[in-house]
């Protein structure tokens, strides 16, 4: 039943409860039974490198399952046990999901973003427990092997490293040169090494070697944000991520559907929503280079890579779709029903060029790590409402609520009142989100519903708005940032009384780190020696600030918090006004006021008054807010 507006939603609801949807109890049983159906088809395909010529690997259903069984009887056999944890730090190749299929078979899988720092991962790894990292053996233009190597020797758990070999991908002469200047890594830790592929072909591929538990116990940790010393550890069952393919299934993903998915697969978009989806579905998904997007010529190529794999859907996120934007599309694209869009607000404008460019329209969506991921999304077959994340998916409930710190409701908000979004579905594990037990208090609305920590609308017909977050984070391309992070790492500078980091407005990223820093008084620290502070010791590269600015006094509440809406208005009226003047174009920001539906809108005044709504659109369509005449 295709999804076109609410009613439809409620239609799939009443068809059957959601726990008839499915009946695998594990993601292995699901495989299996794909493969019952779909054995013989197209499941992963996988290239190293972004030409739409150059050479590829895909494999069936049939043979995704032999290697995946392998590698859960592997992962066994190195002593993961049902409880014990298998970690991955990796760019995104078929080994990848494999890996990820055959740790939450054996075990617990937990995925790393290998853009962290070592002592981040290391964190990560002690943190989870893992006995266990699947990561790259070293290869030229990527630094992996040398970040496990380091990662390792800190968290002493780890007892096998097994090392994936990028060269098998290769042919021709560069097979022959790459041994020749493989980097070399300097390895300080006791574990044991071994070599993946070698590994797999020792095991049996026809069935496990163990029995599975099938009292859905959790089997994925993902770690949210990227902050350092106490990592939040999301925790995702088998329910949960059969849910979220079931979800995929229902929306429009099924066994004709080709998914070209340029994510990494350390998050839940790629991971739970889109590979699960076509593990569900017996659809095919394609993975191009290790690095997505920002592999060699992707961007450059993208549209060939359609054209190549016949591709139904496309997976994407606003600073990829702008990038897109700047190539021409020089390829049948035909086959494309739909873009989907996830993990950062969508700029109106932004939509509106792709679509009239692609001749494709973008599916924004909603989900979080810890929800498993899916909320809500724009239908494929219905109405998109542009800026909204769509309708809440079947078998979800959202509710915007007022909540006190401790969870317990104050207020239910009528249609267009914004409050906190709320969600319960099979995703939601109540009481148990986190691997940390203090992190679960106070994060249930009523003792229910997840407190997302983000600020909503649901409109008179059922679209689920974004306005804020409640949790304060600075969402940099997709990726999650902790203010505090930034904040704390001023504030051990001797110069600094106060220190506030919000996400400016960027028409790439969607939001950059900036900090203001109030002084203690006779302190003479310059912005370029804070700068240089930070790079010392905010320890996350993507968290390190790209504009900073020392105030006499930074704006507080009666209460003396740093009132942040004040620093945002600020950020928001220097890079409009900077945006506007490098165009040429004779308006400014008068001020920034707060629209309850919209959040933060920038009201404009003419200096010259030719301008026209198009040339402002043309320099502030990028970015996330929105913008009027004053």
């Amino acid at each position: 039943m295709a999804i076109t507006d609410l009613a439809s939603v409620v239609a799939v609801e009443t068809e059957m409860p959601v726990e008839d949807r499915w009946t695998a109890k594990t993601v292995y049983q699901q495989l299996e039974q794909t493969c019952e159906k779909f054995g013989t088809k197209d499941a992963v395909s996988f290239q190293l490198l972004g030409g739409p010529n150059d050479p590829n690997i895909t494999l069936s259903w049939n043979e995704t399952k032999d290697r995946i069984t392998q590698a859960a009887n592997l992962f066994r056999s190195l002593g993961v046990g049902p409880k014990d944890v298998v970690a991955y730090l990796l760019p995104t190749t078929h080994e990848t999901a494999i890996t990820m299929m055959g740790g939450m078979t054996a075990g617990i899988v937990a995925p790393i973003n290998p853009t962290l720092q070592p002592d981040q991962i290391s964190a990560l790894l002690r943190e989870t427990g893992a006995k266990v990292l699947v990561t790259l053996k070293a290869f030229p233009k990527t630094e992996v092997a040398q970040l496990a190597a380091q990662a390792v020797a800190g968290a002493p758990n780890v007892t096998t490293v097994v090392e994936i070999d990028l060269l098998a991908h290769l042919t021709g002469l560069k097979k022959f040169i790459v041994p020749l200047v493989r980097p070399k890594v300097e390895t300080k830790h006791h574990a044991k090494v071994i070599e993946f592929n070698a590994a797999l072909a020792s095991q049996p591929k026809d069935k496990l070697t163990f029995e599975e538990d099938l009292n859905d116990p959790y089997c994925a940790y993902f770690h949210t944000g990227g902050t350092t010393g106490m990592p939040k550890i999301a925790q995702h069952k088998h329910s949960g991520i059969i849910f979220n393919g079931m979800l995929g299934n229902i929306l429009s993903l099924d066994e004709s559907s080709v998914v070209i998915c340029p994510l990494p697969m350390f998050h839940v978009m790629a991971a739970h929503v889109f590979w699960s989806a076509v593990l569900f579905g017996g659809g095919h998904i394609v993975f191009p280079t290790p690095a997505g997007y920002r592999g060699d010529g992707v961007f450059d190529n993208f549209w060939k890579l359609v054209e190549r794999y016949k591709a139904t859907y496309m997976v994407t996120v606003p600073t990829a779709a702008a990038a897109l934007l700047q190539r021409p599309v020089n390829a049948d694209i035909s086959s494309l029903k739909g873009a989907m869009c996830g993990s950062s607000p969508l700029p109106i404008e932004l939509f509106k060029r792709f679509q009239s460019v692609t001749g494709v329209d973008i599916l924004e969506g909603y989900g979080m790590t810890e929800a498993t991921c899916l909320v809500s999304g724009n239908p494929a077959d219905g109405e998109k409402v542009i800026g909204s994340v769509g309708y809440r998916f079947p078998y979800t409930d959202i509710k915007i609520l007022d909540c006190a710190e401790d969870g317990s409701i104050l207020k239910e908000m009528g249609p267009d009142e914004v409050g906190e979004i709320c969600v319960l579905n099979a995703g939601v594990n109540v009481g148990e989100t986190y691997t940390d037990p203090t992190k679960n208090v106070g994060l249930y609305a009523g003792g229910t519903h997840l407190r997302t920590g983000d600020l909503g609308r649901i409109d008179g017909n059922g679209y689920l708005w974004i306005t804020g977050r409640a949790k304060d984070l600075i969402i940099r391309g997709g990726h999650n940032i902790d203010p505090a992070m930034i904040e704390e790492a001023l504030a051990g500078h001797p110069d600094v009384g106060f220190a506030g980091a919000i996400g400016q407005p960027d028409a790439h990223a969607g939001e950059v780190p900036c900090a203001f820093v109030e002084l203690v008084e006779g302190a003479t620290a310059s912005v370029d020696d804070l700068l240089a502070f930070c790079k010392e010791n905010v320890h996350e590269r993507a968290a390190q600030p790209k504009y900073l600015e020392i105030m006499d006094e930074l704006p507080k509440t009666a209460v003396g918090k740093i009132f942040k809406p004040d620093l945002r208005r600020s950020a928001i009226t220097r890079i409009y006004n900077a945006a506007l003047a490098d165009a040429g174009v004779g308006a400014s920001v008068m001020k920034v006021v707060e629209d309850k539906k919209r959040g933060l809108v920038a009201q404009l005044e003419k200096s010259d008054a030719a301008v026209t709504d198009d040339a402002v659109k043309a320099v502030l369509g990028a970015f996330i807010n929105q913008w009027e005449w004053a």
